[in-house]
């Protein structure tokens, strides 16, 4: 949806398309330090929304309800997905280095994807919350529980990266989506896992030091986890979805319409 509606009339910062690409950490630290402020915006504007979800299952943690826990993970997680998706947007554009200013292309892309984000956001979150609820609610001896609990939240990491990146870049229903994030979380499974190692490492650095850990949660929201896990499998998007290939195509059929005026 973000990929094959874009506009390429407004200019904005960028590097040259044609500048050799770096790898690795190298990549990593060379998008960081273009793009750190729009990285930051878009995570803020993700955390604050995610709040409510947040909010509401500490709430039922606290007071061992379902319903709430229910309501959190569901209208919570439909609040939170435009501004999640928004981000991915965001990193993804980083990714392929396309230039533009990002309060501009962050707006349009949000109007696009907002409808489409509220299923998976309300169905992400509603397993998330009931993971970490029965997490919490489960005796401390249940190893074969806690067990099927972690694999649980394994499961859904590595699909709902590639879920919301998806609702970012192709316009397709809810089904073809998850079908798609399944084959791409079995189909590259290294890549996959390594996402789900970033995401996981940064999770349990801020819940092993928290309260101290907030300030760093403040620095770095979600943009961290987020864009540590898309630089993982952003070859595995790119080959499936050819989006730079895409990207050049249009680029060049602008720039022509424009030498044709």
């Amino acid at each position: 949806m973000g990929l094959f509606h874009q506009n390429f009339d407004k200019p904005g910062p960028g590097i040259s398309p044609n500048a050799p690409r770096k790898k690795g950490a190298a990549r990593y630290f060379e998008v960081l330090a273009r793009d750190f402020s729009t990285f930051w915006m878009a995570g803020l504007l993700a955390m604050i929304s995610s709040l409510p979800f947040a909010l509401g299952l500490w709430f039922a943690v606290m007071t061992h309800s379902l319903i709430p826990m229910l309501l959190a993970g569901i209208l919570g997680g439909m609040l939170a997905a435009p501004q999640i998706v928004g981000l991915n947007d965001t990193v993804l554009r980083a990714l392929r280095d396309e230039p533009g200013y990002w309060w501009v292309t962050y707006r349009r892309a949000w109007k696009r994807n907002a409808k489409a984000s509220l299923l998976p956001g309300a169905i992400c979150g509603l397993l998330l919350a009931m993971e970490i609820f029965t997490a919490f609610h489960t005796e401390t001896g249940s190893v074969a529980v806690m067990v099927a609990i972690f694999v649980a939240l394994i499961l859904l990491a590595g699909i709902a990266q590639y879920l919301y990146a998806q609702v970012a870049l192709v316009d397709l229903p809810f089904s073809s989506l998850l079908k798609n994030s399944l084959m791409l979380f079995l189909g590259y499974l290294p890549r996959s896992a390594l996402g789900i190692l970033w995401q996981g490492l940064y999770w349990a650095a801020i819940a092993l030091f928290w309260p101290l850990s907030g300030a760093v949660l403040i620095l770095t929201s979600l943009w961290f986890p987020c864009s540590l896990s898309l630089l993982a499998i952003y070859p595995a998007l790119n080959k499936s979805f050819d989006l730079e290939a895409k990207i050049k195509a249009m680029r060049d059929a602008q720039l022509d319409s424009h030498d044709e005026d």
